[in-house]
């Protein structure tokens, strides 16, 4: 194979039968994870035609963006305008994403490099909280809620998300390879605690920062939860909740399965764009916080 270069045969020989085996399994394994959003993407742009096609087809044949069309003109006929479902939607993302990363940030900080008393019990509440699904605390937020009064308010949707087990977890695994000796060299020249904080451990922990906002990101983005128990003023209510109620009859019916992925793939495309654009940083995070 003369395209080949030497040192790509070289490397290709120094591949044994058991890591071939395995590049040919994942291989397999994330064609078969992608298999949903090639279904997804295709079925949001067939006409309806193709859907009555037997035997079914995945692939579109003749593309079109009439079932986006459809589905605004849908949109601009309800009662509460899409835009103010959009709306709500950025402002809850936008203000959680702030609130998550300062709070855990602050924590895993704190964690990380601090004592005080009960250390180890606070850091195994916080792995125990990671075991919890988010439905088997949902009566507890409820109440919360609806004692502190913020029932119908963007800050019902919001606190809920605010201290993040998750995040914290991920904060203070990247924050515990930080040197000691580098905090302590700044405390050495007057450094205080809190430009230790602004000015190293924040620049440094960049990648986990990233990755923090994805996940947060996505949580937030599809989360219904908010509008389903805490708000019943509908100009209160999120994207995510309204997507779902749009498709929730449109794909009961064969002609409806175009509109309902059309509507899926536009609360799928953010996401994907948001991992794209940090999936290094998720990388590095990943490799230096030890979570494999």
């Amino acid at each position: 194979m003369p395209w080949l270069s030497q040192n790509m045969i070289s490397r290709l020989k120094r591949i044994s039968i058991s890591q071939s085996l395995l590049v040919i399994c994942f291989t397999g394994l994330a064609i078969f994870m992608l298999l949903p959003i090639i279904f997804l993407f295709n079925n949001a742009f067939k006409p309806l035609n193709e859907l009555f096609l037997f035997p079914p087809t995945i692939f579109v044949k003749e593309p079109t963006a009439s079932n986006f069309e459809k589905l605004f003109l849908h949109a601009n006929a309800a009662v509460i305008p899409f835009t103010r479902y959009l709306f709500n939607s950025i402002v809850i993302v936008g203000l959680s994403l702030i609130f998550v990363i300062i709070v855990s940030t602050l924590a895993g900080y704190v964690i990380s490099k601090h004592r005080f008393p009960f250390k180890t019990f606070v850091m195994a509440m916080i792995m125990i909280s990671l075991m919890f699904a988010p439905e088997t605390v949902a009566i507890p937020r409820y109440l919360i809620v609806s004692n502190l009064g913020i029932m119908n308010t963007y800050f019902a949707h919001i606190l809920p998300f605010i201290a993040s087990p998750v995040a914290v977890f991920l904060m203070k695994q990247f924050i515990d390879q930080i040197p000691d000796s580098l905090l302590e060299a700044a405390k050495l020249d007057g450094a205080g605690d809190f430009y230790i904080f602004i000015r190293i451990i924040i620049p440094l922990t960049a990648p986990a920062v990233a990755t923090v906002s994805i996940i947060t990101f996505q949580v937030v983005y599809l989360d219904m939860e908010g509008s389903t128990l805490y708000t019943t003023n509908e100009t209160m209510k999120t994207l995510a909740f309204y997507v779902s109620s749009l498709t929730a009859n449109l794909q009961n019916s064969v002609a409806g399965q175009s509109l309902a992925a059309a509507a899926a793939l536009l609360m799928f495309i953010p996401n994907l764009i948001m991992f794209l654009l940090f999936q290094r940083k998720m990388i590095q995070t990943m490799l230096h916080s030890g979570v494999k």
